[in-house]
Order: C-alpha cells, then sequence, then structure tokens
C-alpha cells in the first residue's frame, strides 16, 4: 500500500473521511417539522453528514498526507497473551438477508406480477467483491449491499454465528464493517447496527492496531486499522438510539484525543508538520460538528452557540458563510427569528460576485415562513428552483407554502408535477411523506393515490430510508 493511495480499496463512498456539513433546515413535513430519523426522533437538521457521501455540501479533497499521519492513534499496551476479553470479536448479528419492503408492500397491495418487474440489484448481480459493493452503492441498493458485506466477511470468518470469536483484522475487514454499519445507519436498522458496533467498543482493543501483528504483515506500519471515519460513527451512534448525551461524552473524549493529536504536529519538527497539523484539523472540525449535533438534541443551545463561534472563527471565507447560514437555521429551529435575520444578513455579506444565490433566497424562504408569509415565501423557493432545478427539497417546500396559504389542490398539483418531471430523485422520502398526508386531506378515498404513488417508487426507487408505512402512510391503507 503506497501513500499515493493511502486507504484500503473498498468504496469511494467510504475510504475517504466523508465532509462535515449541516443539513438545511427545512419545512420537511406539512407539520413544519424536520424529517425524523430513528427511534430517537432526532429531527434531520441535527444531522451533520451522511456517511454515504450523499450531501450537497462541496467536498474538500482528501490532503496528501503520509500513513503515519493518517493512521495516528495511541496504541493499548500490547503484550503476549492478550486475554479474549481484550479482543475485537465482532460478527453479522441477522441470519437472512435484509428483504426489499417495496416489493413486499407491491406484492401485498397491488399484484405479485407488479412486485415481479421490480428491477433492482442484488449481490447475486455484481462481482462478490469490493467492486460489486461499490456497484451496489451507486445505485442506491443499500438493503443489497448490506447483504453484500454479510457475505464478504464471512469469508473473513466473521459472519453469522462468528461473533465472540478471535480473528485477524486487517484494513480491509475494519473498512467492511465501517461500510456495513453505516449502511444500517442509512437505512434506519439501528438495533442490528448497535449489536453489531457493540464488540468495537471505541476502537480501542490493541487487536485493530499494526502494532499487533507480526511486522510482516503490514509492512511496518503503526497506528489504527480503523479509519477515523469509524470511530466518529460509533461515537454518535447512540444519537440515533435515543441516547444522546452518551453520545456527546464519547464525541468530547474523542475531541480531546484529535485535539492532542493536531496540537502536536502544530508544535513538532517532523516532515509535512504543517499537512499533518491541517489534516487533523479537519477531523477536529468534524467531530465539532457533530458536538453541536449532540447539543441541539439535547438542546443546551448554550454549548451550541460557543461551538458555533469556534468553527466559524477558523473557517474559511465560503465555509463561514454556510455556517453562519446553518447557524440562522439552528435560530430559526429555537424560535428566535431577529437572531437568525441576523446571522443571514452576517452570510449574505460573505457572497462574492461568483457565488450562487440560492443559498440566500433559501434562507430568506425559511425567514418568510417563520414570520407566516407563506406567500412571499413561496417566490423565493420558486425563484431558487429555477436556479437550482434538481434541488427537491424547493419543491417539497412550495409545496408546504401553498397548503399554509390553503391552496391544498394547487400543492398536490406541484408535487405530482415535480415527479412526472423527474420521479427518481422527486421521490424522495420527504416529499412521499408530503404528498401522501395531502392525499389524506383532500380526501377519505386517498388509498388510490398512494397505491399509484407505490407504482412509481417500484419502478424508480432501489430503497428508501424511511419505512415505507411513515412515507405513504400504507398502514391506513392496508
Amino acid at each position: 500500500m503506497s501513500n499515493s493511495n493511502p486507504e484500503p480499496n473498498i468504496s469511494k463512498y467510504f475510504a475517504n473521511d466523508p465532509p462535515s456539513c449541516f443539513d438545511s433546515l427545512t419545512v420537511d413535513r406539512v407539520t413544519g417539522e424536520g424529517s425524523k430519523k430513528g427511534s430517537s426522533g432526532v429531527p434531520g437538521a441535527y444531522l451533520s453528514y451522511d456517511y454515504l457521501g450523499n450531501n450537497s455540501m462541496e467536498q474538500k479533497p482528501a490532503l496528501n498526507v503520509l500513513d503515519s499521519v493518517r493512521d495516528l492513534w495511541e496504541p493499548p499496551s500490547i503484550t503476549p497473551g492478550v486475554p479474549p476479553s481484550n479482543l475485537t470479536m465482532p460478527g453479522v448479528s441477522v441470519a437472512t438477508d435484509l428483504t426489499d419492503p417495496v416489493q413486499e408492500a407491491v406484492g401485498l397491495l397491488i399484484d405479485t406480477a407488479e412486485a415481479q418487474q421490480r428491477k433492482l440489484l442484488t449481490p447475486d448481480n455484481v462481482t462478490q467483491d469490493e467492486r460489486g459493493l461499490r456497484e451496489l452503492i451507486e445505485n442506491g441498493c443499500f438493503r443489497s449491499a448490506v447483504n453484500l458485506t454479510a457475505r464478504l466477511l464471512t469469508i473473513k470468518q466473521q459472519g453469522f454465528g462468528h461473533a465472540g470469536y478471535p480473528v485477524k483484522h486487517s484494513p480491509n475487514s475494519l473498512q467492511l464493517w465501517f461500510t456495513r454499519l453505516a449502511l444500517l445507519v442509512k437505512l434506519g436498522q439501528y438495533e442490528i447496527a448497535r449489536v453489531e458496533a457493540e464488540p468495537f467498543g471505541s476502537l480501542s482493543n490493541p487487536d485493530v492496531f499494526y502494532e499487533f501483528y507480526h511486522p510482516d504483515m503490514h509492512s511496518d506500519r503503526k497506528g489504527s486499522m480503523a479509519p477515523f471515519s469509524f470511530r466518529l460513527l460509533l461515537a454518535e451512534l447512540p444519537i440515533y438510539l435515543g441516547t444522546p448525551r452518551l453520545a456527546l461524552d464519547r464525541l468530547t473524549e474523542l475531541l480531546a484525543i484529535v485535539n492532542q493529536i493536531r496540537s502536536y504536529f502544530s508544535r513538532a519538527a517532523v516532515p509535512q508538520a504543517n499537512e499533518a497539523s491541517e489534516f487533523w484539523s479537519v477531523r477536529e472540525t468534524r467531530v465539532l460538528h457533530s458536538i453541536v449535533n449532540c447539543a441541539l438534541a439535547v438542546k443546551d443551545f448554550s454549548l451550541v452557540e460557543q461551538l458555533l463561534d469556534r468553527l466559524a472563527e477558523a473557517a474559511s471565507v465560503t465555509q463561514k458563510r454556510n455556517l453562519l447560514s446553518a447557524w440562522g437555521r439552528i435560530r430559526l429551529q429555537c424560535g428566535d427569528i431577529l437572531g437568525a435575520e441576523k446571522k443571514f444578513a452576517d452570510a449574505r455579506r460573505l457572497k462574492e460576485d461568483k457565488d450562487s444565490e440560492v443559498p440566500d433566497l433559501i434562507d430568506r424562504g425559511l425567514l418568510a415562513v417563520a414570520q407566516n408569509d407563506f406567500q412571499n415565501a413561496f417566490d423565493l423557493f420558486q425563484k431558487a428552483s429555477t436556479a437550482a432545478p434538481s434541488n427537491t427539497m424547493l419543491y417539497n417546500n412550495m409545496g408546504v407554502c401553498l397548503l399554509y396559504s390553503g391552496k391544498l389542490k394547487e400543492a398536490i398539483k406541484l408535487y405530482e408535477s415535480a415527479i412526472q418531471r423527474n420521479p427518481k430523485p422527486c421521490l424522495n422520502e420527504s416529499l412521499l411523506v408530503n404528498l401522501s398526508t395531502l392525499y389524506e386531506l383532500e380526501s377519505n378515498n386517498a388509498k388510490d393515490k398512494k397505491i399509484n404513488l407505490l407504482r412509481l417508487v417500484n419502478r424508480h426507487r432501489a430503497d428508501l430510508t424511511v419505512g415505507l408505512d411513515v412515507c405513504l402512510k400504507l398502514q391506513t391503507t392496508i
């Protein structure tokens, strides 16, 4: 493994550190609440980044640093004869593959023939390796990708029934586990993720470090075999399980270690010290963003303000503009309209001539929503959608504005037209929830229209990351 290709060759979606960015705070549902993910009820606006790399923020290119910089993490004391209790012994926790809920619903509510027409990549349709896993992820077939990780981990003696048995780890196997757990979180399979993540703890056992193994195995490399993103995912996992304070404690511990490493490189006279310090500063920023999310979840707004101020001080002009915009949206969440307006104005002053006007239009639209000026909000979102027609969140918010303006049928027509023009991206979870709700508000006979939506999902979407019962409220139609 050379420094020009410093990460294990699993998938570009998981091999690099995902960027840290705040999701847009949108009027995601007709209730005005953020879309909820998981049993914890954490609004989507709290989640700082998507481990699958599907966020809309521009991703900063990975810094070219040495393996010794990227992998740096202090291992525990390693002595001969490590007891099994100090080893990492994971295993796949489910004996069967994840099934396709869309196909099952179509077979139940429409007919078997329609269900069989569903075109979906499965593990049998791709190569049984990292390339096949990458293909499934790129096509949005996340459940199939989870099922393929089970096969690949079984080859590595870490499949179903292997939990609790010692096993040799490698950068490749740990990347596979990170991929699997990130996919499970993406799909809302939090209980499976919890069980399978438990053996890893905080990735502090000696057998996930290069030093544990014979030098010949890893060309004298030292440090952590597990990617930093894996550590961050494990620290953040409790927020999905309804225990954000535990996540806050874990992230605070992680931040202390990252800060210590960054400080070391900022003082040390070592090769590439500046690049190393910048690299760890990026990781420090990502952890801070996650801590902001946890602070929001526990409603510690004083901590949120302190951290955002700290982040803004170290940000570039573009980053600061995005951060101030997100800060304003957070203040809107708290009901601080004047504070939000000030942050939006600060963000607007940082706009350069070449920058898109879409973020500013969205900020002003959200501010108008908070002030119950739905017509003005609609006009602003519509203008933004003209400049960014692929941004489906704008159609979603335009429909909500129409509803709150008393224009139910116009809102339904807008959603249906957006889906007809560009079905794949517009058949997203938030828009499906809104449109299903509007069908119920329009008539007691919403069943047929929801079934038609299900047909479209069957034809155009591989996986939904929110259950069909949530998206289409199908429990009311069965």
